[in-house]
């Protein structure tokens, strides 16, 4: 082999030490699922590139061949069910158990079926077979990130690289001869960056599962959007927006987004599902939001939005808008606190909020009658349609935005590390 191939496959199997390396690191941190995922990753990974390449210690070509067809076919397999695992479609659920079985089978089918041909006939079936399972992952990861997971698109690139490596791999394996340093480059690249592209889904999936773990176990001292651990640091943002700049008089927009159904919902299932749905509407929020709103948390059970450019009420309306769409959606709660189990939703809730509006001058109002002001329209849009409230200066009294201002909810998305909440 070129000493450039040896430099470039080198690189690789650095990538695979140190995946390796931050697994054992996951696994120090109590985050053992994602330590398990990344080092067999790692592992089934390495172990493809070695066999391909023909650095097992087997000197007979056609017994070499046979090998390789049944390593083809069972870590396209392994790989292929990971992903699917990560992005939560192999859950405990008749759907996924027959997913599982009906990979595991086609993998034995084809194991089997290469016993029918000769050595090198069984490696292109095999090989074939895993850039099948590629595609369709490709496939799988595309719908997923069209319908608005974020970290499908991560996947999406991943596996694209990963069809690439498989490609070179299979060549090389099939051509039996010295080939040229670039397509051994090209693999290697690809290779190392389908590793660092999973590391890096990986990571964002679980550390999602890791913090809301310690969530559901803080409950309200925990605070999802602000990551403050007490209430009373929303009370000292209110007054550095209020009294920041010396009795500067200025526009000040405030909106309060109140949750009618927590309390109901701990009845029914307990504390850590009522964290849960605050976890998860808190994200919606903090995903959503623009760079200028400042959040923190109001009581129990909502919200408190600030924003120092208030020139135009429509734009606070606006985001009210984009708050009522986002908080529409369903989500699927879990009462476990186990990671691995933690997205076996087990009910459907939707929230049933409220948002008032207000546009004030401060400091010429004080902070918690505008405060108080906007959290009680924010309870009177619980009885509105649209779910908003705003006070219209100009009939001096509190009206409710139209529902047909209001754009639909958008079909559900999944709750998930670099989804779309």
């Amino acid at each position: 082999m070129d000493i450039l191939a040896i430099a470039f496959w080198g690189a690789f199997f650095g990538t695979v030490g140190l995946m390796l390396a931050a697994s054992l690191f996951a696994f120090a941190r109590s985050a053992h699922r994602v330590a398990l995922s990344a080092a067999m990753s790692a592992a089934v990974s390495a172990f493809f590139v070695v066999a391909y390449l023909g650095w097992l210690p087997i000197p007979n070509r056609t017994l070499e061949a046979r090998l390789l067809a049944h390593v083809a076919a069972i870590s396209a397999t392994i790989l292929g069910m990971m992903l699917l695992s990560m992005l939560g479609l192999l859950r405990s659920t008749p759907l996924g158990r027959k997913v599982r079985l009906v990979l595991v089978a086609l993998a034995l089918g084809v194991v089997l079926a290469g016993w029918l041909f000769d050595p090198i006939e069984a490696l292109a079936i095999s090989s074939g077979w895993a850039l099948c399972v590629g595609a369709g992952a490709l496939a799988v990861c595309v719908r997923s990130a069209v319908r608005g997971d974020r970290l499908a698109w991560v996947a999406v690139s991943g596996v694209f690289f990963m069809l690439i490596a498989v490609s070179g791999l299979s060549w090389i394996a099939l051509d039996g001869e010295i080939v040229s340093w670039p397509l051994h480059a090209v693999s290697a690249v690809a290779g190392m960056a389908y590793l660092s592209t999973m590391a890096s889904a990986l990571w964002s999936r679980y550390s999602y599962l890791i913090e809301l773990r310690e969530v559901m176990a803080h409950g309200p001292a925990y605070d999802p959007v602000t990551r403050m651990r007490s209430h009373a640091e929303t009370g000292q943002m209110v007054g550095a927006a209020f009294f920041g700049t010396d009795g500067e008089v200025r526009p000040l927009g405030v909106i309060v987004v109140s949750i009618g159904n927590l309390y109901a919902l701990e009845k029914l299932h307990g504390r850590a599902a009522m964290n849960h749905a605050l976890f998860v509407c808190a994200g919606r929020l903090r995903r959503g939001m623009p760079g200028n709103v400042e959040m923190g948390r109001l009581g129990d059970d909502g919200f408190l939005l600030l924003t120092r450019n208030a020139d135009d009420p429509q734009r606070l309306i606006q985001i009210a808008r984009q708050i009522a769409v986002r908080l529409a959606r369903p989500v699927q709660l879990s009462t476990s606190r186990e990671p691995a189990r933690m997205e076996a939703g087990q009910a459907e809730w939707v929230a049933g909020i409220g948002i008032g509006v207000l546009a004030t001058m401060a400091p010429q109002m004080r902070p918690s009658v505008a405060v108080t002001m906007a959290r009680a329209m924010s309870r009177t849009a619980w009885s509105y349609a649209s779910h908003v409230a705003w006070f219209d200066q100009a009939a001096n009294q509190i009206a409710e935005v139209p529902v047909s201002d209001v754009p639909p909810p958008r079909r559900r998305e999944r709750d998930l590390g670099g989804s779309a909440p």
